[in-house]
């Protein structure tokens, strides 16, 4: 962990929420890569905002689009990595992947598909080059790769193992393994070792390459960097494969009906085994929570209520929460999110949906910031359901206009009845603004959202990117299966932010609004 990494989050700003894979530059080969975020970062500056928040950036399975289910909770996935800045000769595009990685780039969205399929070619061959030893030999750059995989090893090793296999193996699930390997039996691990010694350097090097671009990446951003914690990983994971006894994968990990779906939600994710990972330590999440501190200045918990008691489903259609009972739902919470506080990065707590009262007191206890998504703040036990106001959330919390999992503001204002619109609009910042509850949005609309979003009292504020320039795009909508989730991006490349003139005004607006309200 880089030191005083929390340390970076001081007073109260306002950062972006921007996935990375949204944030593609003119040198990208058809999404955000991790060198992207240096100049997002400096136009995010010029709008006096302190930092980007992020979500998941761990490798997907492929034909995956979505961050949440992932092939490992450690790993970065190479999706992410810069061809144009790696090390060695330049790797160009093979004259059969040009057409492929124009159409990835001329896309009105991302083409998963397309873009790994010319970056994994353009990988293997800048890979085979370094295999050669053109450039690999004793070179400070080899240095380097054996010094990561050393200092790395503790969850570098089984991880790579993992991926041979995993592409040895057709991308079949472990379970479909050859026993010895499915097993893990050591005498396996070791043949598998040699068997593919080649294909796990390549892994290495991948992780490396995402290593050195991650930490170039967080010394030249002028903001600080907020990762996202996600619940867990597929049951197809390197996680999963080599901590075998500390999960169930015969049941489901979902949620239970919110406002997001009246059947709930089935994620198809695993299940912690609490009573085997507590009798240990902790030891994965300890370990998960040392490396979000290694790549972020503070990151987003999701699902916090998944922590204190987890909603599963078995096979015959019976619901379960575990642990069953609030005593020991709030010890295992308490106890698990010290864990998660204990490498310094600053913490914020996803509390939204079916969240028990127990739940969001408790981390206030801790000094833990939940979510203020201002639409759902309201007094429901009182008539009319008024707006609670902004300026009088609490100071240890995150006021927020949209999630990633949200329609944007615009779609919200629009969508919202008569009678909700009014109550809006009799929050003491939005009285008096001229405009009514019959107002289509529009920029002045946005703009008086965003004005008492500022005049928030939390100490952290967040605005996913459309809602700062007013856009409609969704990044995901839970429950759906859609070739459109996951896969939103800027309409310009991310160095055009400093030229565009909708750009340069939306940042001198909310360097406005941060003087104005004190997020400087």
């Amino acid at each position: 962990m880089r030191e005083g990494s929390g340390a970076r989050l001081r007073g109260r700003p306002a950062g972006a929420l921007v996935p990375l894979f949204s944030v593609p530059s003119h040198r990208s080969w058809g999404i955000g890569e991790i060198p992207d975020l240096v100049p997002l970062g400096r136009w995010l500056q010029s709008a006096a905002m302190g930092f980007v928040q992020l979500l998941p950036v761990n490798e997907m399975q492929e034909g995956q689009s979505s961050p949440y289910s992932a092939l490992s909770a450690m790993a970065i996935d190479p999706i992410f990595i810069s061809l144009s800045s790696l090390p060695g000769p330049a790797v160009e595009p093979a004259p059969g992947e040009r057409a492929l990685l124009q159409e990835a780039r001329e896309a009105p969205a991302i083409r998963y598909g397309a873009v790994r399929a010319a970056k994994g070619a353009g990988l293997r061959r800048a890979f085979a080059s370094y295999d050669r030893g053109e450039w690999h030999g004793g070179s400070p750059d080899h240095h380097s790769l054996r010094q990561f995989c050393e200092e790395q090893a503790w969850w570098l090793d089984d991880y790579v193992l993992f991926r041979a296999l995993h592409e040895h193996y057709h991308r079949r699930h472990w379970q479909e393994w050859d026993p010895p390997l499915r097993d893990r039996e050591p005498a396996a691990l070791r043949e598998a070792r040699e068997r593919f010694a080649r294909s796990i350097r390549y892994y290495e090097w991948l992780q490396w390459l995402a290593h050195e671009q991650w930490q170039r990446m967080r010394r030249e951003a002028p903001v600080a960097i907020l990762g996202d914690f996600p619940f867990m990983v597929s049951g197809h994971s390197a996680d999963v494969w080599s901590r075998q006894d500390e999960f169930r994968i015969d049941v489901s990990v979902g949620v239970p009906p919110d406002a997001f779906s009246e059947t709930g939600q089935d994620w198809g994710l695993p299940l912690y085994r609490w009573d085997v990972i507590s009798a240990r330590g902790d030891e994965w999440l300890r370990l998960r929570a040392r490396r979000c501190a290694d790549l972020y200045d503070g990151f987003r918990i999701d699902h916090l209520v998944g922590f204190y008691r987890t909603f599963f489903r078995t096979a015959e259609g019976e619901q379960f929460f575990d642990p069953p009972d609030q005593p020991a739902q709030q010890a295992q919470g308490e106890r698990l999110l010290r864990v998660f506080a204990e490498p310094g990065a600053r913490l914020i707590a996803e509390d939204l949906g079916v969240v028990p009262d127990f739940v969001r007191a408790s981390i206030g206890e801790l000094g833990i910031p939940g979510l203020k998504v201002f639409r759902w703040e309201r007094e429901w036990d009182l008539d009319g359901h008024p707006f609670r106001n902004p300026a009088e959330y609490p100071a240890v919390s995150v006021a927020v206009s949209s999630t990633h999992d949200t329609e944007s503001l615009a779609d919200w204002w629009d969508g919202a009845d008569a009678d909700e619109r009014e109550a809006a609009l009799d929050v003491p910042g939005l009285r008096g603004r001229p405009f009514t509850p019959a107002s289509a949005y529009s920029p002045e609309v946005r703009d008086a959202l965003l004005d008492v979003l500022y005049a928030a009292r939390s100490g952290l504020l967040i605005l996913p990117l459309q809602d700062i320039f007013g856009w409609r795009d969704r990044i995901n909508t839970p429950a759906l299966v859609s070739d459109e989730n996951w896969t939103w991006r800027l309409p310009w490349a991310v160095e055009d932010l400093s030229e565009v003139p909708d750009a340069l005004e939306r940042a001198r607006f909310l360097r406005g609004l941060a003087a104005k309200h004190d997020r400087l």
